[in-house]
């Protein structure tokens, strides 16, 4: 990771975060799911990984509702990571999710639920059984959970309305 600098997303950076995320993917689902989660203003954390001045790698934790009964809970969902696959397998997914989560638990954020390979982000410390009890549309093995704090156990996942748009 020699001369990878993780910070903050800025506006300047759209273009080129589009195309870390549609070469990560093959694709441009995630591009637009990260465009139309900017633009919803639904974004709670976003970090770009830069080296000699290009992005490399990208990463959104977007809000997350928890609605218990009357009661509802802020959290997290991560998605998406991406890094650009000529700088694969060098840590800088890593970097950008350790970061993350160093920041969101400084901001006292309880709880980040992402859906993904289980062995990847099971090294985060994310795991399946802690999203076993919550209601949700992606509920599935790959969906896990992180807990820093008191949060909820069970519950309706509601993600922000461009995941719907997928």
């Amino acid at each position: 990771m020699n001369g990878v600098t993780i910070r903050p997303a800025q506006a300047g950076d759209r273009k080129a975060i589009n195309e870390v995320e549609a070469r990560a993917f093959g694709q441009m689902a995630e591009a637009r799911l990260v465009e139309q989660l900017v633009a919803d203003g639904e974004v709670v954390l976003e970090l770009v990984a830069e080296k000699a001045g290009r992005i490399i790698g990208h990463v959104l934790f977007s809000r997350l509702l928890v609605v218990d009964g009357d009661r509802q809970f802020g959290a997290v969902a991560l998605a998406p990571l991406a890094v650009d696959p000529d700088f694969q397998h060098q840590g800088i997914g890593s970097a950008l999710v350790t970061e993350a989560h160093r920041q969101l638990q400084g901001a006292g954020g309880p709880l980040s639920v992402v859906l993904g390979d289980p062995a990847y982000y099971g090294r985060f410390g994310y795991q399946h059984e802690r999203a076993v009890g919550f209601d949700s549309d992606y509920q599935c093995d790959a969906l896990q959970a992180l807990a820093w704090g008191d949060a909820p156990k069970t519950g309706r996942l509601v993600y922000a309305a461009a995941f719907g748009r997928l």
